[in-house]
């Protein structure tokens, strides 16, 4: 291991996709979402800490880099607003299947209801959906073990209620 605590390879065998998958759940750009991964990894080249460690220092990385592009892409759009008050850029949508339209909407319709949830609640159900443990989530969002079952419950009950209330009752009907 050339005197660093990382075995980079096996961090990389075990974390890439469940960090790609959550990044990619987090900013919904498949593309952003890889080079966030990417740049991660990068940066773990350079750490020296316990293999214990390193999944949960990932997904933090991970986070405030999609932090740091969030609010890098919320000045351009600031200053492009102000330079071109006027001008919308529209994409065409494509002609899709019914099933890909409605799995379309359903995707939009989350990710609308994570947006309307504060930060940290959305970290925790992102986390949580990725198998962290209760442990490595108050870690992470910096709180006490004993309280990150209560807060994912809170956080849970708060997506439902921002939830569009037709997807939210047609998920109850499919059991899910």
């Amino acid at each position: 291991m050339d005197g660093r605590t990382v075995d980079f390879e096996a961090a990389y065998n075990s974390h890439w996709v469940p960090l790609f998958r959550y990044v990619d759940r987090l900013v919904g750009d498949p593309d952003l979402a890889a080079d966030v991964a990417q740049e991660s990894f990068v940066r773990l080249l350079d750490q020296a800490i316990p293999d214990d460690e390193v999944r949960r220092w990932l997904f933090t990385v991970s986070t405030n880099l999609v932090r740091d592009d969030a609010r890098m892409t919320a000045r351009r759009r600031r200053l492009l607003a102000q330079q071109y008050e006027q001008l919308e850029l529209t994409r065409e949508p494509l002609e899709a299947p019914d099933r890909a339209v409605v799995r379309s909407e359903r995707i939009a319709a989350v990710r609308a209801a994570l947006a309307q949830l504060p930060e940290r609640d959305r970290q925790l159900l992102l986390m949580r959906e990725e198998g962290f443990r209760y442990a490595e989530i108050a870690k992470a969002v910096e709180v006490a073990p004993g309280s990150v079952g209560t807060l994912l419950a809170r956080a849970l009950a708060r997506f439902v209620e921002a939830l569009d209330p037709r997807i939210a009752e047609d998920e109850a009907r499919r059991g899910r």
